[in-house]
């Protein structure tokens, strides 16, 4: 057993917790949409053809902002393909992940979606195949109350009153050569100027996120924010920041220890946009939007699902199916973590994706609906975290990593709305359980504490079809307040959520 030591004060603060902060993310990709989170004909579906079921697990997970429609769909979209009556909608080729796009489910059919769940939508504008003038048509479409003949013909389709997306993406991951029209930054910074600028003629509420690197090892990384920032400084409010992490030929410390790398990219992003206030002499902030975070089995899509042949487009097919173990669960709360110790800097997020496409959520057509191990932290988090995240002073131990080199043992935050304490707590240790103390005498009297989180004596351990309830969380019975010290058990491999009142 090997110690760590923790302490906080309500005095240092990092910043307040916007709940965006846990936003969630669908595409048109693989059976997300279709058969995911509409599929008709199921016995739990309404007669707007979504399925209750997957709606409460929805509203259970508690994102509160969803991006919408991608991700690589969204560079080949167009959004006019999606309203109207369905029995007119087009096929469409779907060049990015190469399959049938029906358009059955379009901007109206998701937003109610999203009122059935309680989400904001967050929309993507299409900037790979098209540009200005269908952003700002769509801005029109969705946002402006009537008399023009975008608004009427949203009003013809079924819908008097304005959608009101405050918050808008410019494009999706505009520097990778995968993109359907992708782009120089040099080039895409002065679209995305020109396209803000346009957007905001029409709705000048509208939140705006131009695109950064596509992952922290792009060969762009740091000059792609640097230049679109130049060119976008005073049209947009924030930049996007994108990552998957998986397990790399069992080294399961270093994929532990994702959060670290999270970290370098937020602060590296954090970094160049300080940069580019000095030179601009700028007193704007422009905040992160980290609006495309999860583990991803990358290399398992390549190998195993890889492409179809060049004359197959199927509709809704079997893509990115990740199943998720326990130590994916553990990584997925230690990326919540370093997402709530950056909360002045990333104040949104999505996570990617929700429904059986990297997700936390698994249907079977015409079956049951179920949660993956990584459902328990990401909605334990985002109904627990709530007020002012704060600092945590951290004395512990190191492991060693192939990937990170020496890190943190336990990686931890905390938040407080005032009467009430949360702290998030990850064990890194493959093999060292972690006994934790820490310091609350700053805060007055406390005189409960009560601990849940997710462990296994197999770290590989899933939530299946056949066993969906395998990896539940768990009650640690280990913690214990006194005189103002918290002590608290934390098994190896491990993620727990304390709540202090």
């Amino acid at each position: 057993m090997t110690q760590a030591r923790l302490t906080l004060h309500p005095a240092f603060r990092i910043g307040a917790v916007d709940r965006r902060l846990f936003g969630g993310f669908v595409e048109h990709l693989g059976r997300h949409v279709y058969d995911g989170i509409h599929e008709p004909g199921h016995p739990s579906a309404g007669p707007d053809g979504f399925r209750r079921d997957v709606v409460e697990l929805v509203k259970e997970l508690g994102v509160t902002t969803i991006r919408y429609p991608g991700g690589n769909f969204v560079s080949g979209y167009r959004w006019e393909d999606g309203v109207g009556p369905v029995e007119d909608r087009p096929r469409r080729l779907d060049l990015a992940w190469h399959v049938t796009e029906t358009n059955q489910v379009g901007l109206h059919e998701f937003q109610t979606w999203l009122d059935l769940v309680g989400s904001e939508l967050m929309l993507a504008v299409n900037l790979g195949t098209r540009g200005v003038a269908e952003a700002t048509a769509l801005v029109e479409y969705a946002n402006v109350p009537s008399g023009t003949a975008r608004s009427d013909q949203r009003r013809a389709n079924g819908r008097e009153e304005p959608f009101g997306v405050t918050m808008w993406c410019l494009g999706n991951e505009m520097d990778g050569d995968w993109q359907l029209g992708h782009l120089s930054a040099e080039d895409y910074g002065k679209l995305a100027s020109r396209s803000a600028k346009a957007m905001r003629m029409v709705d000048n509420r509208l939140q705006l996120v131009v695109c950064g690197s596509s992952n922290r090892d792009m060969p762009t990384f740091g000059t792609w924010e640097r230049t679109v920032l130049e060119h976008t400084w005073d049209d947009v409010d924030y930049i996007s920041c994108h990552a998957y992490y998986q397990e790399y030929d069992g080294d399961l410390a270093s994929f532990l220890a994702s959060g670290v790398d999270m970290e370098r990219f937020i602060a590296s992003v954090a970094a160049t946009i300080d940069h580019v206030a000095a030179v601009k002499r700028s007193d704007r902030q422009i905040k992160i939007s980290f609006d495309e975070w999860n583990v991803w089995y990358f290399t398992r899509w390549n190998e195993v699902e890889g492409t179809f042949p060049i004359d197959e487009w199927p509709v809704a097919p079997r893509q990115l199916e990740d199943v998720y173990h326990v130590a994916d669960a553990v990584t997925v709360g230690g990326l919540l973590i370093t997402l709530l110790n950056n909360a002045d800097r990333v104040t949104t997020a999505s996570l990617a994706q929700l429904v059986n496409v990297i997700a936390p959520i698994m249907t079977e057509p015409g079956g049951p609906a179920w949660r993956q191990t990584t459902f328990y932290p990401f909605s334990i988090t985002a109904a627990a975290a709530h007020g002012t995240a704060l600092k945590v002073s951290l004395d512990a131990g190191t492991i060693t990593t192939a990937k990170y080199g020496e890190v943190p043992a336990v990686a931890a935050a905390a938040t407080t709305d005032g009467s009430s304490i949360q702290l998030f707590l990850q064990n890194r240790s493959t093999t060292d359980a972690t006994t934790v103390t820490i310091d609350l005498s700053a805060f007055g009297e406390f005189t409960t504490a009560t601990a849940t989180g997710i462990w296994d004596e197999d770290p590989y351990a899933a939530n299946t079809l056949a066993d969906p309830d395998r990896v539940k969380p768990r009650t640690n019975d280990t913690v214990k307040l006194t005189d103002g010290v918290l002590t608290l058990d934390l098994p190896a491999i491990s993620w727990t959520a304390v709540t202090i009142a």
